[in-house]
């Protein structure tokens, strides 16, 4: 029997040119799938809308991208209590205003904001001095800066 001088490892072969192809594939093979499986994903469709152009996530800018429609607690508050200020007067909006504020304590930041637009819309409908006999002390007499503001 004759002995081979070829060193051997323990698996067989030290290692010819097919597996160091087989390692190179190894380690960059995994990249190119991450890769081309990224590129397949923003050149899809996803808002369903039958459209023939194909943007690339790259191609897209941010003042093209749809906002997302959120509104922060102290606008879907204010907008309450413009709505209900065209079928109420502006005391009882003003009560709700307090209400709101005393239930959530996060909306007193915003409550001065909140009570002079509600004065300045007062104004537009009742004219000022109307509006000026709506005043109430919620949120540091903002109402009444409202009114005055919108009265000059």
């Amino acid at each position: 029997m004759k002995h081979s001088t070829i060193l051997q490892t323990r698996r067989g072969h030290r290692g010819g040119p097919a597996r160091r192809i087989g390692r190179t594939l190894a380690l960059v093979l995994p990249v190119v799938l991450v890769l081309s499986g990224t590129l397949a994903v923003t050149r899809v469709n996803w808002t369903g809308s039958p459209s023939s152009s194909v943007l690339a996530a790259s191609d897209v800018s941010t003042a093209e991208v749809p906002k997302a429609v959120a509104h922060a607690p102290e606008d879907v508050l204010r907008e309450r209590l413009m709505g209900e200020l065209q079928d109420r007067n502006p005391g009882v909006v003003l009560t709700h205003l307090q209400q709101a504020v005393n239930g959530h304590p996060s909306l007193a930041r915003h409550c001065s904001s909140i009570a002079r637009a509600l004065g300045q819309a007062a104004v537009r409908m009742y004219g000022a001095s109307r509006a000026q006999s709506f005043a109430r002390p919620v949120c540091d007499t903002s109402f009444a800066s409202g009114v005055l503001a919108a009265a000059r």
